[in-house]
């Protein structure tokens, strides 16, 4: 009886142990996102947003203008949630059919790559065409707090065998605003070159790329900005909003905390948007096309979604039907409804007797999310945004131009971000900038069957800190600086990067090596450091961190 009566003990004891330590952590968790909220600014109401109005009539040169362009970019989206490629969320269940339309009717890229695993250095690399090793902008700002927060919120929670995030105090960074982390003005984006040409440019939606005198929309390019100034799609407690939360991603919580509903134009004061944040900005977006259908445009639409917090309507939540589990089902009508933003923007162009000369590119900043916990986003791919294995950096990239791109183009060649810039140029008749080197290549040879891609070593280069990658030809090798660890795989025999060959052809590696060193002889000083090391899984989504065992591959990635 008595060792019995200890067991029980004992069972208490640590019971009561465990309890402490959870009521420790959810009493933190809490502490600190209150403290994130009180960071909230006012927002006025929702205002109508007054486009400048190009001419209302055809002029004589019209039908020699130059095309127009829309380009379209989407957030997170993972390779698998497009049925272009024979996926779709939920196995095929929510198809993704004007997505699709756009891409028959052009080119297909089926090796596209972003510019990075983390959204805002791609983002730079599509506006630049170059490299961050030219111009700095090599991690993904974070507003203030976010990487003290989610290095906090991760920590206490239950993660397995992964260790700890790493918040990097030593670095400069709290001595740099976050609006303050941005393009430099120096650098030439596409907007620029196109705003030369006399094309009137126009941006809405997610800019991250600065919000400085000389980094906003702006000042790098763009006649008129409607930017995202929140994280919210809609009020968290608006009627027609359907809200997933992720009690297992510390990033979900600091935006849901952190987050408001807010837009502003031209960089005026933040106002609450006109709508569900998808369908708004193709209201606009379509306003915007009216507005300059007889002049030459570029119109930048950067779509948050399906970027966390998930948060989808009321009616395209019951337009997908019932998908389980419930953040999977939120996520497919976010889809659902970027889709029918691609097919309202194709059908306008359409309608005002445009759709001939207009250039229309989607691709995404980069691959799907893994702390979303959606197992299947990259499917068959290997990793999540974030790494840079190709589930991370493989993305969609669709360009349609009936002027000059063939219906049913495949396009298997390897390409990259860094390409876009120099393709619109050249496609707008726009001189590439003497003042910079690009690193990207122009596409319209291949697209339009005269000329082939011409690269350097045929290389292709991914850099976040320490974590460097190379694919030259089919070799592809990575470089985790933290663990000392290396992986090489041939793409051509294993795509989704099963087969670590690195202690087999230590040639190969040391070939790609040099590559590497070279790239970064001439790199110039970063703009500023990274704020956090977080070790990333590279097989298992956030939902399953607290079930991670020694046997599951993790890279470090420093932003």
């Amino acid at each position: 009886m008595w060792k019995k009566a200890m067991l029980v003990v004992l069972a208490a004891i640590i019971g009561a142990g465990v309890l402490a330590w959870f009521n420790r952590s959810t009493i933190l968790t809490h502490l600190v996102l209150e403290r994130v909220k009180s960071m909230h600014y006012p927002v006025a109401e929702h205002e109508a947003v007054i486009w400048q109005q190009g001419p209302s009539t055809p002029s004589e040169a019209t039908a020699e203008q130059p095309p127009n362009i829309v380009f379209i970019l989407l957030d997170d989206l993972g390779i698998n949630d497009l049925s272009t490629f024979g996926g779709g969320v939920a196995d095929g269940r929510v198809p993704t059919p004007n997505i699709d339309r756009l891409a028959a009717d052009g080119a297909i890229f089926t090796q596209a790559y972003s510019g990075t695993g983390t959204c805002a250095p791609s983002r730079a690399m599509l506006m630049t065409g170059r490299y961050p090793t030219r111009h700095g902008f090599e991690f993904t700002p974070m507003p203030e707090g976010m990487g003290r927060v989610v290095a906090t919120i991760a920590n206490g929670m239950e993660r397995g065998a992964l260790p700890d995030i790493e918040y990097a105090t030593r670095t400069s960074s709290n001595s740099i605003a976050y609006d303050d982390k941005g393009l430099p003005g120096s650098e030439v984006t596409i907007a620029e070159l196109l705003q030369d040409k006399g094309y009137h440019t126009v941006h809405i939606g997610k800019w991250h790329l600065g919000r400085s005198e000389e980094s906003r929309p702006n000042a790098q390019g763009f006649d008129e900005s409607l930017l995202m100034h929140g994280h919210l799609y809609l009020p968290e407690d608006d009627p027609i909003s359907v809200n997933a939360k992720l009690d297992f991603d510390p990033i979900d919580q600091f935006l849901w905390a952190r987050g408001q509903y807010a837009a502003s134009f031209n960089m005026g004061e933040p106002f609450e948007p006109g709508g569900y944040l998808t369908d708004w900005w193709t209201d606009e977006s379509l306003k915007v096309i009216e507005a300059n259908k007889h002049r030459p445009f570029f119109l930048y639409l950067a779509h948050w979604a399906p970027h966390t917090p998930l948060q989808a309507t009321q009616e395209d939540f019951d337009a997908v039907g019932d998908i389980e589990p419930y953040r999977l089902r939120v996520y497919a009508a976010m889809l659902h409804a970027l889709d029918r933003s691609v097919g309202r923007v194709i059908d306008k162009l359409e309608e005002e007797g445009l759709s001939d000369n207009t250039i229309v590119i989607l691709s995404s900043d980069n691959g799907g999310a893994g702390y979303v916990g959606l197992p299947e986003l990259n499917a068959p791919y290997r990793g999540w945004k974030i790494s840079l294995f190709e589930g991370g950096i493989r993305v969609p990239l669709f360009v349609k131009w009936p002027n000059r791109i063939e219906p049913g183009t495949v396009i298997d060649t390897p390409v990259a971000h860094i390409d876009v810039m120099p393709t619109i140029a050249a496609a707008a008749g726009a001189s590439s900038p003497e003042s910079v080197v690009i690193d990207g290549q122009d596409l319209l040879p291949v697209m339009t069957g005269t000329g082939d891609i011409t690269r350097e070593n045929d290389a292709i280069f991914w850099q976040s800190g320490y974590y460097r990658v190379v694919r030259a030809g089919d070799w592809k090798l990575q470089v985790d600086g933290k663990q000392n660890k290396v992986w090489l795989f041939d793409l051509e025999s294993d795509p989704t990067e099963q087969n670590n060959l690195a202690d087999q052809r230590r040639d190969k590696v040391a070939e790609l090596q040099n590559l590497l060193d070279e790239h970064q002889a001439d790199s110039v000083p970063l703009l500023y450091d990274y704020e956090m090391e977080s070790p990333q899984p590279i097989d298992i989504t956030g939902a399953e961190f607290r079930s991670a065992s020694d046997e599951d591959e993790y890279v470090w990635v420093p932003n």
